[in-house]
């Protein structure tokens, strides 16, 4: 089994992208070889339009799930509030 890594720069990124969305966004996690959802922080992650021009996650094949591991270390760092329902949360920046 594999660890999936991101580009540290992701943090700030979402929560700027967060800022600018203004109001709470879905997670929308999804494995890489599956399709995110539209208007979900996982499409964002993946989108040849964010600051990075597509995905944030390093290793090819594991670059999914940055809607699944990303959101709750932008809560713990005081960033982001992110729903904890079992299915459909979504995140919000603070």
């Amino acid at each position: 089994m594999g660890t999936e890594r991101y580009q540290l720069r992701g943090l700030d990124d979402l929560h700027k992208m967060l800022k600018q969305h203004g109001d709470w966004m879905p997670l929308g996690s999804a494995d890489e070889q599956k399709p995110a959802a539209e208007g979900t922080v996982e499409a964002w992650a993946r989108s040849p339009k964010n600051p990075v021009g597509g995905w944030y996650g390093l290793k090819k094949g594991l670059r999914g799930r940055f809607g699944m591991y990303v959101p709750p270390v932008m809560e713990a760092m005081g960033l982001a509030e992110v729903e904890h329902n079992p299915k459909n949360n979504r995140m919000r920046a603070r």
